[in-house]
């Protein structure tokens, strides 16, 4: 069974477009780092524009801390557009 990783983004607002930017170098950096091609899918709330949601899976445990440890000092650029950012790690039970 695969794991999931979700990110809630509250961005400074105004910062949305440079956030979209830096999201999107990031993951790319980042994958190519991995060799990998996986990405992420990026949301963008309806109601507060500044709040964005990122979810996807993973093989194992091993692929995600793999990823975050190369994230990591990368996070910088993003860092600096965020208010907040809430990551979760969570394993799917339904459908089996």
């Amino acid at each position: 069974m695969p794991v999931w990783t979700h990110g809630i983004w509250r961005v400074r607002p105004g910062k949305e477009d440079a956030f979209v930017a830096a999201f999107d170098r990031l993951v790319r950096d980042v994958g190519a780092e991995l060799g990998s091609d996986s990405r992420p899918t990026l949301l963008r709330d309806r109601e507060q524009p500044n709040v964005f949601v990122t979810f996807g899976p993973w093989e194992d445990e091993a692929a995600v801390e793999r990823f975050r440890r190369v994230l990591g000092p990368r996070l910088g650029p993003v860092q600096e557009l965020l208010e907040r950012f809430e990551p979760a790690t969570l394993d799917q039970v339904w459908p089996e």
